[in-house]
């Protein structure tokens, strides 16, 4: 998780009051596991205002929701992706390589994965041999049969910080409070595999989490991770899900990566102020809604607090700072090539060929990406996220982008055989 805040994030997800707000707005992707890490002292919990009431969690398999219309898959040839036979595909076979070291393991990745260590990486045409031969391509398609949707971008940014809070570093970078808790959906029901449900214990019963406006009022002692200088800046890392703070007091520069969210929904700033007529659809990129914010100090925590996701973050060390930070698939992130995506529908780590343009440009964008990350805004089956790397260029680019797009899944051909034969 960023981008234009009017239409994308990197982990936002909803919390629930009700089994009907559970199972349409509180359930989010797990992410990635990580080793096992030394439990915290336990800390004092947040004090939150009283709950609003109890979640409720389904018991009995007759109130599971009706599953949503499939998305609609259709092989094709290669010669239908356009932009196909020009696209360096040396640039995308070091990511799509790291998604084999995740994947390999897997009945339908084992064949062409094991084929790809024989490939020369430094060969363009024997690369594109070797999708054409262990892949096929799926024209990805909405329930609705509409085969374009919306491509959006994000970056890792670079915040400025320090170890303790004094001076201009006011703001803090949170962990994971003691008291959020977590559910596993699947636990109830498989076929939420990959959701869970996030809230507090109050006595005997699951409450929602406080949102961000009650979050920021109460504090939480004692989880400080840093404290940054500038709110907004914050604000658009948790949009963005990771990124790197130089700590002036520490003199060395860390990854702040995501660790986990308060379970509230996402809303989009961008839309907010569109909504109130504060700015048009074209002006509500990342620069726009800095420069409003910029002109309106007196009305910026008004217009943060309409987003009551809150992000948790936990530190990574910077070896490399040439290697990206990991996304939901456990791999580094490969500028320009890998993408968010709705992993409910498009299998996580896939190669996908992308159609679209160039930010806030007719100029076109074709070429062979890996989604290798998902985002709570990331929502269907013709939706991508792209990841555009680090700096000020980056942050540019991904603040402008804001195109429309269509993607093929490029699916192990024995998957794909199998998936046509069951359609």
């Amino acid at each position: 998780m960023t981008v234009s805040l009017m239409f994308s994030t990197r982990r936002s997800v909803p919390a629930l009051l009700t089994i009907v707000a559970l199972l349409a707005a509180c359930s989010t992707p797990l992410p990635p596991q990580a080793p096992a890490q030394p439990q915290p002292q336990p800390q004092p919990p947040v004090k939150m205002p009283p709950p609003v009431g109890p979640v409720t969690v389904p018991t009995q398999p007759s109130e599971q929701p009706p599953a949503p219309p499939a998305p609609l898959f259709t092989p094709v040839g290669f010669e239908a992706l356009p932009g196909w036979r020009q696209d360096d595909l040396r640039q995308a076979w070091p990511a799509f390589q790291a998604s084999c070291r995740a994947l390999a393991a897997r009945p339908d990745w084992k064949t062409a994965c094991a084929a790809g260590r024989l490939v020369d990486a430094s060969d363009g045409e024997a690369i594109r041999r070797y999708f054409e031969t262990y892949f096929v391509p799926n024209l990805v398609r909405a329930p609705d049969g509409l085969d374009t949707g919306l491509i959006t971008g994000y970056y890792e940014p670079l915040l400025h910080g320090a170890r303790k809070r004094g001076g201009a570093f006011q703001t803090p970078l949170y962990k994971v409070p003691d008291d959020l808790i977590t559910v596993d959906l699947a636990s109830v029901y498989p076929n939420l595999k990959g959701m869970r449900l996030r809230g507090r214990l109050v006595g005997k019963t699951v409450v929602p989490y406080g949102s961000r406006a009650e979050i920021e009022r109460a504090k939480i002692p004692g989880k400080e991770l840093v404290w940054v200088d500038d709110p907004v800046e914050a604000f658009f890392l948790e949009v963005q899900g990771s990124g790197r703070v130089q700590l002036d007091d520490a003199g060395e520069t860390v990854r702040v990566a995501y660790a986990d969210q308060n379970g509230h929904p996402y809303k989009a700033i961008g839309r907010w102020l569109i909504d109130q007529h504060e700015l048009t659809s074209e002006q509500a990129s990342a620069q726009g809604i800095k420069a409003w914010i910029a002109a309106h100090p007196e009305r910026r925590q008004e217009l943060l607090d309409v987003n009551p996701s809150y992000v948790f973050f936990k530190e990574e060390r910077l070896p490399d700072p040439s290697v990206g930070p990991k996304g939901a698939l456990g791999v580094p992130l490969t500028p320009g090539r890998s993408v968010a995506i709705d992993k409910t529908i498009l299998p996580l780590g896939a190669p996908l060929f992308l159609s679209t343009t160039q930010p806030a440009s007719d100029t076109p964008l074709q070429r062979l990406v890996i989604g290798q990350d998902t985002g709570g805004a990331i929502r269907g089956a013709v939706r991508a996220d792209f990841f555009f790397g680090f700096g000020g260029e980056a942050a540019e680019n991904a603040g402008r982008m804001k195109q429309r797009g269509q993607l093929w899944a490029l699916l192990p051909r024995q998957t794909a055989q199998t998936s046509t034969a069951q359609r």
